[in-house]
């Protein structure tokens, strides 16, 4: 029972005793002279959440004792240990009247108690001026003028005759720029017809010109073949048109079948026949060989191939050298532009310094 009295009276005890708070009141000068100003700073140390209240400066320029104003405040928080913290304020003071003002402790309440710092002192004084003797009072003096120092334009002189120097290059290769003319190359877009819309457009043509109807069967023949020609020549790759029909037939055995090649060879002999031998074709035989001509062009062709042809010139030796050098002399262009720009810059921060 004893050691449990003990316990419950150690706990009591921070409820019994108060909380220590500490005030200190500080000057920053003792001595000032007349129209200058101090900074006199309350600090009060208290627990944490405690209610402080400072005088009451809310009208400014107030006295703080006969002789002694304060012009503004400001104030400050700071957490120190144990839970407690310290509040500041600093009061700039001033005087005009040349005196020792003994400044009073400044009572400050902590949770409804008060508290006073210690007590400081102030001496004003003022500076002797010689009334008697006012002819050696002198006028303001003007801005001295420094003689001129070459140990400090030395370096911007330096720096500004290296600048002339790279402006001077700058302007050297312009002139070798604008001689050396842009090469100008164009890039040409080809419409390109496809060798099969070429040949069934000039199959169209027969047609409408009806030519297969008309008594001269040679011209019809002769137009039909070439076009066929053309077509196997462009589509195939090789030169049909200066083979004979034979020499055709046997180049195209091993690219189609046999019945589209037969139906091929049936109008190339029947156009040798009415060419050369003077034969005249059976009632519907040239519509026939029309349609077989249009038969073996849709079976062959290739969809689905380009329709534009990108032309682009090719540089000669001299012209890529001439390109090269007019990409390396804009490069140095800008280099020397930048390195410019920088030195004028220093340049102008160095005047404005020592000017």
């Amino acid at each position: 029972m004893k050691r449990i009295f003990q316990i419950i009276l150690l706990s009591l005890i921070p409820l019994v005793v108060p909380a220590q708070v500490l005030v200190e009141q500080k000057i920053d000068s003792i001595g000032i002279l007349i129209g200058q100003q101090a900074h006199l700073s309350v600090s009060v140390t208290a627990r944490k959440g405690a209610h402080v209240q400072f005088p009451d400066f809310v009208k400014l320029p107030k006295s703080l004792v006969p002789g002694v104003e304060v012009l503004s405040w400001c104030g400050d928080t700071a957490d120190v240990d144990d839970g407690q913290q310290k509040i500041t304020r600093i009061f700039t003071i001033t005087s005009f009247d040349e005196a020792l003002y003994s400044i009073p402790p400044m009572k400050v309440k902590v949770d409804g108690r008060e508290y006073a710092g210690g007590k400081l002192a102030l001496k004003v004084i003022t500076m002797d001026v010689d009334t008697l003797h006012p002819n050696q009072f002198f006028s303001p003096k003007d801005v001295q003028d420094n003689p001129f120092s070459w140990s400090e334009w030395k370096g911007v002189f330096g720096v500004s005759l290296f600048a002339v120097l790279l402006l001077l290059l700058m302007v050297y290769l312009l002139i070798r720029l604008k001689e050396n003319k842009p090469i100008v190359t164009r890039i040409r877009i080809v419409k390109r017809v496809l060798p099969h819309q070429k040949a069934l457009s000039a199959i169209d043509k027969i047609k409408a010109e009806h030519m297969q109807t008309s008594e001269n069967q040679k011209a019809y023949y002769t137009r039909l073949t070439d076009t066929l020609r053309q077509y196997i020549e462009e589509r195939f790759g090789f030169s049909a048109m200066e083979m004979t029909s034979s020499e055709i037939i046997e180049h195209l055995q091993s690219a189609g079948d046999s019945q589209m090649i037969g139906e091929l060879r049936e109008l190339f002999q029947t156009a040798d026949l009415v060419k050369f031998a003077k034969y005249s074709t059976l009632l519907g035989e040239n519509d026939l060989n029309l349609v077989n001509a249009v038969n073996f062009i849709d079976q062959t062709k290739l969809e689905n191939q380009p329709t534009e042809e990108r032309i682009v010139p090719k540089l000669s030796d001299s012209d890529k050298k001439t390109r090269k050098n007019r990409l390396t002399i804009k490069s140095l262009l800008l280099l020397l532009l930048a390195v410019v720009l920088s030195l004028l810059g220093y340049i102008v921060y160095v005047i404005v310094e020592l000017w």
